[in-house]
């Protein structure tokens, strides 16, 4: 009995009052089986797991949606010519008891499973709707026609229709509440891929772009309502008395706030005509692209036909993409990027706790000049805004005063696909402004015959003529003063290009440059180069591959380094990092360059020759083999929560704000302090 109790409990799409009837009806029978009466049959069942979800599920569909019972068929045959299925749930329609309206499948292993099945179930009996779930996490279907089966927010109440729901007032209130990532447990790289499953794929578009369109819409449609985030910030902080709830009690108290007091959101379903619908939100596009722009064409039109538009509209509107987490987004994209590269070395983007813990290690402060020269994503740089502003990806306002701040923040990144999507989060953690630049790092004397393209001017302008104030040397490219630089260069492949490794001492087989070699690891490179963007006593974390700390074929690299600057700290992350995308074991060296001049006491690092280095091994990556990310879980086995709503990777880099034990980056604090290093002791 216990178990079952406990099993019951467990299942989080159910409230607190459902799960008590259900309990307080259970009992044992004459064998000894735990057996409760069913809702519709009246005779008592056997409560396996998955009879739990039905009957709870039942509970649900008679108290809350008001359906009468005699509605409800359970174990309803479905024919498939003289083959003979059974759906678990079956809602009839009430004017016409012997047609189906609504069909519920429970306790699929997949999500797609149960909507193949489901979708199999509709095109044989005409339902409208259909629901799965498997007691945790649920979805809701519209049979659009035979081939499109779209998500809707909800199924009606009895006495309502299908439109009568998808025309309701729908909020940023609403969207907090019903967010599809943590009320149904999807991720958007997931969602794509059903979207893709769905439409896309046979669409005949450019799937990265038209995903990018949709996910750049959606965030303009909620940076709109920064005014109801920014009310619902002040309700919070007076409600809490300036104490931090933890994200449920946040929750609770949202759903008691009138959503008369908020906005509609535009991007949404909301039962019009395709074409209605796209003309929407081709509107809000157009909108975004004059908010945020340099990153698509003032011409960029939407290419989805209007039908697997509504497809895709239906999808992502619950997802709320203006949130802490910018994982939620990276996923996505990574997918998106890479599956477009077709077959091109791959664009790995940089999990955030590792991001987190170079972060919370290097110790930026506010005025400082920090850059990545590889940025991807622009997960270092954003959280780096996120760390020196204190605000998170919310949506809320940053002070004026902090704006100079951000623009001293940079990212450089060769591929022009990554380059958009991080100027796009830039644009918004920066609330308006970036200095995402799209040149080849490595490449540098270049850069001035790609900055005279008056095209290329046009989009990133501003950030090179801020970038242009941190030179060495006015008339070079080659060396710079940032304060930070951290950096996930890409490690795959080498440079064979003699115009380029001629610019390099490691590219030469000894310091006299007496003979170059033919080729050098793209990631050794950028070691050098990596040292070049910072000044005397700057600091540095680079992602390495694990072999260049290790191979007697790299003991000049290392020399290389020792020579530029103190080794601070060699983090080893496990093997499971960076899955599913490579499996090389990688590790991050922090640095900071030698500076002897001991009046400059922010940046004091007095060359010495023995000097203590602080060293790490990960052993618990937050990820598991096949590079599914692992959460944390709490005392009876939930999944944990942190103050923003996210799933909390379960990891030991870094303790999450004390969500999570204290880990690698703290004890490197501790280390700092006692080494008495000048970015950690005087702040």
């Amino acid at each position: 009995m216990e178990k079952i109790i406990d099993e019951i409990n467990h299942l989080d799409l159910f409230n607190n009052a459902e799960k008590k009837r259900l309990i307080d009806k259970l009992r044992k029978n004459e064998k000894g089986k735990v057996v409760v009466e069913c809702l519709i049959r009246k005779t008592d069942i056997v409560l396996t797991p998955e009879e739990a979800v039905r009957q709870l599920y039942l509970d649900k569909l008679i108290n809350e949606y008001k359906y009468s019972p005699v509605r409800i068929k359970l174990e309803h045959a479905i024919h498939f010519g003289r083959e003979v299925k059974r759906a678990d749930i079956v809602i009839f329609e009430e004017e016409r008891p012997t047609t189906e309206y609504i069909i519920v499948e429970l306790k699929k292993a997949k999500e797609k499973e149960g909507k193949e099945q489901l979708r199999s179930y509709c095109n044989a009996t005409g339902a409208t709707m259909s629901v799965w779930t498997n007691g945790s996490q649920i979805a809701y279907y519209n049979r659009k026609d035979p081939n499109y089966f779209e998500e809707i927010p909800n199924i009606p109440i009895a006495t309502l229709t299908l439109q009568d729901i998808l025309k309701e007032k729908y909020t940023l209130r609403d969207l907090i509440i019903n967010d599809k990532i943590l009320k149904e447990r999807k991720s958007l790289k997931q969602i794509i891929k059903d979207m893709e499953d769905e439409v896309l794929a046979n669409a005949g578009v450019d799937v990265f772009e038209e995903c990018f369109k949709l996910i750049f819409t959606k965030l303009y449609d909620e940076s709109l309502r920064k005014d109801d985030k920014n009310y619902i910030n002040r309700l919070v902080k007076k409600h809490f008395k300036d104490i931090q709830p933890e994200y449920m009690e946040y929750l609770e108290f949202i759903k008691t706030l009138d959503n008369e007091d908020f906005e509609n959101l535009d991007f949404r379903n909301r039962g019009e005509t395709d074409l209605a619908l796209k003309n929407k939100i081709q509107s809000l596009f157009d909108g975004a692209k004059k908010q945020w722009k340099g990153v698509f064409t003032d011409d960029a039109k939407i290419n989805l036909s209007p039908s697997h538009l509504s497809v895709c509209v239906s999808s992502i509107q619950d997802v709320k993409l203006f949130n802490s987490n910018l994982q939620v987004i990276d996923e996505a994209f990574e997918y998106l990027v890479n599956k477009s590269s077709k077959g091109e070395k791959g664009q790995y983007f940089t999990p955030r706790h590792v991001i987190d813990m170079c972060v919370k290690i290097l110790n930026p402060q506010k005025g400082e000049h920090m850059i990545d020269t590889a940025s991807g994503s622009c997960g270092f740089p954003v959280h780096t805004i996120f760390k020196i502003t204190g605000k998170l990806f919310s949506n809320a306002d940053i002070p004026e005063d902090e704006k100079d701040n951000i623009l001293k923040i940079f990212g450089i990144d060769f591929d022009e696909k990554v380059v958009r999507v991080a100027r796009t989060l830039n644009l918004i953690a920066g609330d308006g402004n970036t200095n995402v630049l799209h040149l080849n790092t490595l490449d540098y004397d270049r850069w001035k015959t790609t900055i005279t393209s008056r095209d290329w001017l046009s989009v990133y302008g501003n950030g090179l003529e801020r970038l242009e104030k941190l030179q060495k040397k006015k008339d070079s490219y080659k060396e710079f003063n940032f304060d930070i630089l951290m950096a996930n260069p890409p490690f795959a492949g080498d440079i064979k290009e003699q115009t380029i490794l001629a610019k390099y001492d490691l590219a030469f087989n000894d310091v006299n440059k007496n003979k170059m070699k033919s080729k050098v690891g793209r990631d050794i490179l950028f070691i050098e180069r990596n040292l070049d963007f910072v000044r005397p006593g700057g600091r540095l974390a680079i992602v390495l591959p694990q072999g260049r700390f290790n191979n007697a074929s790299d003991l000049d690299i290392r020399k290389y380094i020792a020579d530029k600057a103190r080794i601070l700290a060699v983090v080893g992350l496990d093997v499971n990092t960076f899955k599913p995308h490579t499996g090389t074991k990688t590790s991050v060296i922090f640095l900071q360059k030698w500076n002897n001049d001991d009046s400059d006491k922010k940046y004091y690092c007095p060359q010495v020759e023995d000097y203590p280095i602080f060293f790490a091994v990960s052993e618990k990556s937050g990820k598991d083999n096949s590079g599914e990310y692992v959460y944390a879980k709490d005392e009876s086995g939930r999944l944990k929560l942190d103050n923003h709503g996210h799933y909390i990777v379960d990891h030991d880099l870094h303790n999450h704000d004390k969500d999570l034990p204290d880990g690698i980056a703290e004890a490197f604090i501790d280390f700092a302090k006692s080494e008495k290093l000048s970015f950690w002791s005087d702040r």
